[in-house]
Formats: structure tokens, C-alpha cells, sequence
């Protein structure tokens, strides 16, 4: 692969037996014939899309060469061939040529721009990427939200909503402000909303958010008798706005274009379809998956089973780390297909992250 777009080897890339030019010219073509027509491969076909100016029966003879060191498989409805996730691993590690000029123009300008655009903070960048990987790709984009080595609470608010709801308003680092609807046992009133938020901002202001939820815990160990009513209050309203996140305290992960799958034939068993949409429910074993590309400076590309997910079995994923102050902070990708078109959609997945790492540091 070029090394204008730099990407990390997979999990099957030690190893691979050398293969011959012609070799390898024949599995590019089938490869490529394959992401684009979804059909397995004949020699005529291999012959023509090559560009080899040999018999079909040299072809043959390579293709069964290939099906032997596990590039290619023969299914049985058809003579032709299709690449396995070994072939596609073997195609996107050592065929593919992909510079970041890949990025139609158009699409570059059009992503820079409507990051550039997003007026919601962190949570709408993190949104507004997921969905422009998916529109461009055609597939579900995946976005995790950026973890912060360093949180420390800035300021405490809370609004009095309907049905003893309260929105608690959490700023951190200065400008990242976070929200979030507590369903409470009674009606606050402003007042008490007031003096509770006045409480919280003494006691936690500059503290990190992991100290202050460590603090809440050895609060709540201790007598209700020892707290007045106004520390009652506040730190039942802060352990709500305090909880960790979505799989245990990681960072959550946003999802758009789920239904980008659904037309897709490899997809279409409505028990592959139906554990699948669990499993972006769920959101746990994709998000484990994303956390393990936190240590990367790069493109990584799960293929197939590679991914150690049964339910991802059929499926890649592109993955690409994003940046904030020079520090990994969180991943973002597609998945779709196994046969999905890498060359255009590697360098999208690489693009984003740089773009929304920059808008991320621009503060928006």
C-alpha cells in the first residue's frame, strides 16, 4: 500500500506467502472485479481485467495456486472465484495504492465544510461526523465519543423541567458543556436548584470528574443524619449527573447509517440482519473493538473474522484515530462489507479524522 495513506498491518498480515507479479496481478483483478460486481470471477474475466496475455488455462492454473494458500474460494453455485478475508487482507496490505488525492474533490470540500459549519459543540461534531462517513460511504459510520485524560469541571447548573425532571448543565475544561436529564423523586424548586448548584460548584469546581465521582461514593457511605437537607439535595442530584457513561464509564460511541446495510445481499438473512442491529444497540462489543485502535497513529482495517466478533464475521471495518492537542482522544470508521470499496473509502475514514480532530482544537 502507498504510504502517502499510512495503515496498520491487521491481524493476519505476518506471514502471507510472496506471490509472483502474475500472481498477484490476477488477484488484484479478481479482487476488484469482486468489490465491483458482487459475482465470482471466471479466468475469461481474469484475463481480460488483468491485462495478461495469457491462456485461460495459465489462469486456471493460478487461480487453483491461490485457492490453495487461502486467497480465493470456489462457491459451489458457480466456476468463478471470490477473494476470502485472507485474499482481501492480503490485497489491502501489499496490492492496494491509495494516496489521499483518492478523496474526490467534491467530497473533500464538502466535509471540511459541514464540520467547519456544526454550531453544537463537541457532541454535534461527534454526530455530524458519524453521518457524513456514512453518507459518503454508503455504510454505517461509527464515531466514538473523545475520551479526556483531563476533565475537570469548569461549572454546575441545573433547570427545573416538567415531571420532576432537572437538566443539569455540566461545563468541563472551560468550554466542553455537557447535558444531561435527571429524573428526580420530587419537584426542586429554582431556589433549591440554585443553592444545590452553588454547593456542588464549591465543592467540585477544578476537580477532576473522576475525583469528584470518587468523593460522591464516600459521601453516600455516610449517615443521612450527618447532612443537612441541602447536601441531601445536591448529592443526589450530582450522583445522577456524575454516573458513568454508556459501558461502564468509557466513552460512548455514535452510530449513523445502520440501514445502509439492510440492501446489501451478503446482509440480507434476517437473523444475521436482526443479531447485527443488536449488536449496534448494544454498542459494547463494537466500542471494545474501536478502544483497541486507541494506541494506533493510523488506519486499521478489520476484516472479517479478524475483528474476533462472530456477528462482525462478514463485515470490515475501517478505523481511524482522531486528535485534539496532539493526543489520541478518540476513533472513528465505518462497517460495511467485506467487500466494500477500500481504495475510496480508506482515505475517507483518514480524512474525517484529521478534519474533526481540527475542528475539535478550534474549540467549536
Amino acid at each position: 500500500m502507498s504510504e502517502d495513506v499510512r495503515t496498520g498491518m491487521g491481524p493476519e498480515s505476518a506471514g502471507l506467502e510472496p506471490l509472483s507479479e502474475r500472481a498477484q496481478r490476477l488477484l488484484t483483478a479478481l479482487v476488484s472485479s469482486y468489490i465491483r460486481d458482487g459475482q465470482p470471477v471466471g479466468s475469461r474475466t481474469l484475463t481480460r481485467e488483468s491485462g495478461l496475455n495469457v491462456s485461460s488455462a495459465t489462469v486456471r492454473n493460478v487461480m487453483a495456486d491461490l485457492e490453495e494458500y487461502g486467497f480465493v474460494s470456489s462457491p459451489h453455485t458457480s466456476a468463478g472465484r471470490i477473494p476470502t478475508d485472507k485474499g482481501y487482507r492480503f490485497f489491502v496490505d501489499a496490492l492496494l495504492k491509495i494516496r489521499p488525492a483518492a478523496v474526490d474533490e467534491g467530497v473533500s470540500i464538502q466535509l471540511e465544510r459541514r464540520l467547519a459549519n456544526t454550531v453544537e459543540g463537541q457532541q454535534g461534531l461527534i454526530a455530524s461526523a458519524s453521518q457524513l462517513l456514512s453518507s459518503f460511504t454508503q455504510l454505517a459510520g461509527v464515531v466514538t465519543v473523545p475520551r479526556q485524560s483531563h476533565a475537570a469541571i469548569t461549572q454546575i447548573d441545573f433547570m427545573s423541567l416538567s415531571d420532576n425532571r432537572v437538566l443539569a448543565i455540566l461545563v468541563v475544561n472551560g468550554r466542553e458543556v455537557q447535558n444531561r436529564i435527571l429524573q428526580l423523586g420530587r419537584r426542586f424548586s429554582p431556589e433549591e436548584l440554585r443553592r444545590a448548584a452553588t454547593f456542588l460548584n464549591e465543592q467540585f469546581a477544578g476537580r477532576e470528574l473522576s475525583s469528584a465521582r470518587a468523593q460522591l461514593v464516600n459521601q453516600l457511605h455516610e449517615t443521612r443524619t450527618h447532612m443537612n437537607q441541602l447536601m441531601q439535595d445536591a448529592i443526589t442530584m450530582a450522583t445522577q449527573m456524575f454516573a458513568p457513561t454508556e459501558s461502564g464509564g468509557q466513552a460512548g460511541v455514535v452510530i449513523a447509517g445502520e440501514t445502509n446495510l439492510m440492501g446489501l445481499a451478503e446482509l440480507s438473512n434476517v437473523t444475521t440482519l436482526k443479531r447485527l442491529f443488536d449488536a449496534f444497540n448494544e454498542k459494547r462489543d463494537i466500542l471494545h473493538l474501536l478502544d483497541q485502535c486507541l494506541r494506533a497513529d493510523r488506519v486499521q482495517i478489520f476484516i472479517g473474522h479478524e475483528s474476533g466478533y462472530r456477528i462482525l464475521d462478514d463485515l470490515s471495518i475501517v478505523t481511524a484515530p482522531y486528535t485534539v492537542d496532539n493526543e489520541v482522544v478518540g476513533v472513528l470508521g465505518v462497517i460495511g462489507p467485506t467487500r466494500m470499496a477500500y481504495e475510496r473509502v480508506i482515505p475517507i475514514v483518514d480524512l474525517t479524522a484529521r478534519l474533526l480532530g481540527s475542528a475539535l482544537n478550534s474549540g467549536r
